[in-house]
């Protein structure tokens, strides 16, 4: 959101236009514009394979070559000798183009073409994935000879060739279009996967000297001594390592690509499609969800130029099949002498009822929805707290949060409408990034902060300067050509008080962070501050974020991790925060929500996540209502679990099986997004609206609460979508313009004293890691990144370990034991764990949060290293 309205000018420069022809009609397209664009514009079809409008001309393929005439010095229209590639070549004042529609020599060059890359393309089209949806075939028919002239036998190839454990190559379909290597190095830049080898030779796939036959060094153009476009492995060794690997396969023309969970499962006229949402994180990116007989077999990335363009992470690609897991609860239970058993939904509302209603009268019900929730539910969550159960108690932070956290997003975020953009990212000349690891967090803000650093890949603007105050610098601030501002975590506030003395014009203290790096870009006019929801866990950072925003115009926005954790804070499901931003401890902000909810809104704010776990386990709150939480995404699991096991009343709302559900009396379950209508609210603001896939007989939270609330005798006006939304704007018809929440300085924490064998924790989530989101996955679950403890050559060496050693980090808890990954550029006397990957699930295992200490102990150590 816009903490100043200091925002660059939006006012576009003068279009230079160019006028040429293309099949006798004269047509006027900006400088620079490429013939191929030029023709799309004035309805022109050209066939084409490698060209792909957000990729870097290639002109690989030549399938879109057109005959071009341009005047010469006198004024003569010429004809160049030979028929040119459309996709290379831009468009110039008087220029003439004759496409395959009006030239011969255009139609019998794309003809040629088309009739070499079919020479020993196979003809496997009725069992290739690709077939009914593949160019090569619609180009085949369009743009190609009606027959054959090719007499001799095809290459083949073994296939299929594993790029990874989710990604396979078929090698003879490939006809070196270099979409996928181009994507891989512009879009990504993971060198995934690259040309290998020159002439007739020429594949793509990662170097493999097995499978690709250069075992003895040597090619039949010669001896190499070094592998060609070498793949990227990531800690594990593992090739193809990528989060966005998935893309390849998408806007692979010819089936080469292709991935491991869908191949041979459908055809693609056999499928039904439908446009959603992805529900893995805040970017709200735009997905295709395609399904066969109420099945979901593949997603596909939708087209949304002003979010995700064309691309979407693996997550959101390929985890879906947790929504349709075994484990899936498909009827109310109620527990009975002990044990969970199925009921009707009449008796399971009655009995939810009637408990919740006890337990409002012995002490009040906590409410944890959890970061899950659509903008229906998340409004429905909020009105049924302080409408049926008259509490504030409830907090949507299934996480390590603080009450400085809630007041920055009362301040700053709730009501605040659309702020930061992905486009502002782009434009922005710098963007700091605190407690937030853009590719591991939000997969598609990294693309769209990598993309503004290499300008904008286009040209014709400076590359956004990428900033992160991080403990070290990570394999995608690299990639963005970031600059690392050290931190060890809990220190995120001294960075950020720096930053503001410096950037403002002060004078440094003596002991203010190092003073050597160029941070100037910062204070330009358009910078943007980007905090995460990790800050939450770093005393007075917030504030100090705040701070510098004020005091250099730029301007803040905060990307929290889960999909529904925006729309939770406009619903107001924090508790001291009711919808709209409007403060709970104002009587003002109260009788407007009242007047919109017809009900009494309670006046004293409630108790947070934490607050109210504390009060279950004491007594001083009679029951919970619970939605999609992880216990052991909670900073304390063990805690959490004593909590509910000593909760008076506990009424859980879920999709699939969980601790919460072992623990409740009585489970409602609800739908999964792919069985239902709603939206989201991406970190930007942008409400991102989707349609149900499956036909189903699954309720939604909102309606499954409207129907628990009419037996507590309250009216939550959210039976359907329609009405949902109907009680939405009404309750947002008068933007809140009162005072909002303060934020207070919490001040800086007391730094940990480290004795010997300590460090200090830094740690967060990787974007594949042991989340229930991705069960069921296991081509996926291939690729996830390996548990390492991440350390500094020095901090390492004060260890006595080496880089591959395997360390012990414990706590009075537990221990995780993981190997050791020496890191350049990381902070000494910090060791970092992945928060929740197999093998190293910090909380659960150790109770430890990032900033804590933990004492490390070498269990396996180099010779010359043991001390």
């Amino acid at each position: 959101m816009t903490v100043t309205t200091n925002k660059p000018s939006t006012e576009a420069a003068p279009v230079e236009l160019v006028t040429f022809t293309i099949d006798g009609t004269e047509v006027s397209v900006p400088k620079g514009t490429l013939i191929i664009r030029a023709a799309e514009q004035a309805g022109i079809q050209i066939p084409r394979f490698c060209d792909h409008p957000l990729l870097a001309p290639a002109g690989a393929c030549r399938q879109c070559l057109v005959e071009v005439a341009m005047p010469d010095r006198e004024g003569n229209v010429r004809p160049m000798p030979k028929p040119q590639a459309s996709c290379t070549m831009t468009v110039a004042p008087g220029m003439v183009v004759k496409t395959q529609h009006t030239s011969a020599v255009a139609d019998k060059a794309q003809q040629g073409v088309m009739e070499l890359l079919l020479m020993n393309h196979p003809l496997d089209c009725p069992v290739c994935d690709k077939g009914g949806e593949c160019p090569l075939q619609n180009q085949a028919m369009s743009n190609g000879r009606p027959d054959t002239r090719f007499v001799d036998v095809k290459r083949t190839f073994p296939k299929p060739i594993a790029l990874s454990t989710q990604i396979l190559l078929d090698r003879e379909r490939c006809v070196l279009c270099q979409r996928c290597t181009r994507f891989s190095e512009e879009i990504a830049g993971d060198a995934f996967i690259a040309l290998q080898d020159r002439g007739a030779h020429q594949q793509i796939g990662r170097y493999d000297e097995d499978v690709l036959g250069f075992a003895d060094g040597s090619t039949a153009n010669g001896p190499v001594d070094r592998p060609i476009g070498e793949a990227t492995t990531d800690t594990s060794g593992r090739p193809f390592s990528s989060y966005y690997s998935g893309n390849t396969v998408q806007i692979c023309p010819v089936g080469a690509l292709t991935g491991a969970g869908y191949r041979f499962r459908s055809r693609p006229f056999d499928l039904v499609s439908t446009e959603s949402i992805a529900e893995h994180d805040s970017c709200g990116s735009a997905i295709r969800i395609d399904h066969r007989r109420g099945q979901v077999l593949r997603r596909l990335s939708g087209e949304d130029p002003v979010v995700n363009e064309e691309w979407i992470t693996d997550k959101d690609r390929f985890a879906f099949t947790w929504q349709s897991a075994p484990d899936r609860i498909t009827t109310p239970l109620v527990r009975e002498d002990g044990e969970l058993r199925p009921a009707s939904w009449v008796e399971a509302l009655e009995i939810a009822a009637a408990g919740l209603a006890t337990a409002r009268q012995n002490g009040g019900v906590g409410v944890l929805p959890g970061g899950r929730l659509t903008v229906e539910d998340a409004f429905a969550w909020s009105r049924f707290s302080r409408t049926a159960l008259a509490t504030n108690d409830v907090d949507q932070r299934a996480r390590v949060h603080s009450a400085e956290e809630a007041a920055f997003l009362g301040h700053v975020v709730a009501g605040s409408g659309i702020g930061v953009t992905f486009g502002d990212l782009e434009q922005a000349p710098a963007v700091l990034l605190v407690g937030l690891e853009a590719e591991e967090e939000a997969g598609i803000t990294f693309l769209r902060l990598r993309k503004g650093s290499m300008g904008g890949r286009a040209g014709g603007k400076a590359g956004t300067k990428v900033f992160s105050i991080a403990p070290y610098a990570t394999r995608g601030l690299t990639r963005m050509a970031g600059t690392l501002l050290p931190a060890a975590p809990g220190t995120e506030a001294e960075w950020l008080h720096s930053l503001t003395t410096s950037l403002a014009g002060g004078l440094l203290p003596a002991d203010a962070p190092t003073s050597d790096i160029d941070t100037s870009a910062l204070a330009q006019p358009g910078a943007v501050i980007l905090v995460g929801e990790r800050l939450a866990g770093s005393p007075g950072a917030y504030a100090a974020a705040v701070g510098l925003a004020e005091a250099t115009g730029a301007r803040l926005a905060w990307i929290p991790r889960r999909a529904g954790e925006r729309g939770g804070v406009e619903a107001g499901l924090l508790p001291d925060l009711l919808p709209g931003g409007r403060p709970v401890a104002d009587a003002a902000a109260r009788a407007q929500v009242a007047e919109a909810w017809g009900a009494e809104i309670p006046a004293t704010p409630g108790r947070d996540t934490a607050g109210i776990l504390d009060a279950l386990t004491s007594g001083a709150l009679g029951g919970a209502l619970v939605g999609g939480v992880e216990l052991a995404d909670l900073p304390d699991p063990d805690a959490a679990r004593a909590a509910l096991d000593a909760a008076g009343f506990v009424v859980s709302l879920e999709v699939r099986f969980s601790e919460v559900t072992e623990r409740a009396d009585v489970v409602l379950p609800v739908a999964p997004p792919v069985e239902r209508a709603g939206s989201y609210w991406n970190w930007e603001g942008r409400v991102r609206s989707f349609g149900a896939a499956l036909d189903s007989s699954a309720l939604p939270d909102h309606r499954v609460l409207h129907v628990l609330a009419q037996q507590l005798g309250v009216d939550l006006q959210a039976a359907s979508p329609a009405e949902a939304h109907l009680s939405i704007a009404m309750t947002q018809r008068d933007a809140w313009d009162g005072d909002r929440l303060t934020v207070q300085d919490s001040g800086p924490a007391e730094p940990p004293a480290v004795g010997p064998g300590q460090a200090v924790l830094a740690t967060w989530r990787l974007q594949l890691d042991a989340g229930r989101g991705q069960d069921g996955e296991q081509f996926l679950a291939g690729t996830a990144k390996q548990a390492v403890a991440r350390m500094s050559a020095a901090t390492a060496d004060g260890f006595g370990v080496a880089d591959g050693n395997r360390v012990a980090i414990s706590t009075p808890r537990g221990t995780v034991e993981v190997p050791v990954a020496v890191t350049d550029r990381m902070v000494d006397g910090v060791v970092w764990l992945p928060l929740n990957s197999a093998g190293s699930r910090v909380h659960d295992t150790l109770g430890a949060t990032a900033g804590d200490l933990v004492t490390v102990t070498a269990t396996e150590r180099t010779e010359g290293n043991a001390r």
